[in-house]
């Protein structure tokens, strides 16, 4: 039981939690990333196909990474802290 004491005393005694971005500013930046999201999505769907789809892995790619901050950022700021 010592440690388990020990323990709970460190977890006493440490700050609370305080996120790097405040709440309030999570639904601009979902809005923003989802947003640019779609826009790009839109963008590789008039990309002319090429042989070496080089352009069109780096917009899909791009498109993939910031729907996934996008909807991370949504859930949150609807208190689904994920």
């Amino acid at each position: 039981m010592d440690n388990y004491e020990a323990i709970q005393v460190c977890h006493k005694s440490l700050p609370p939690f305080s996120p790097y971005v405040p709440a309030s500013l999570l639904p601009s930046i979902a809005l923003t990333l989802l947003a640019s999201t779609f826009a790009l999505a839109f963008y590789f769907s008039t990309l002319p196909k090429d042989t070496f789809p080089l352009r069109e892995t780096a917009v899909a790619s791009l498109a993939s990474v910031l729907g996934g901050f996008g909807v991370v950022a949504l859930f949150c700021s609807v208190g689904v802290n994920v």
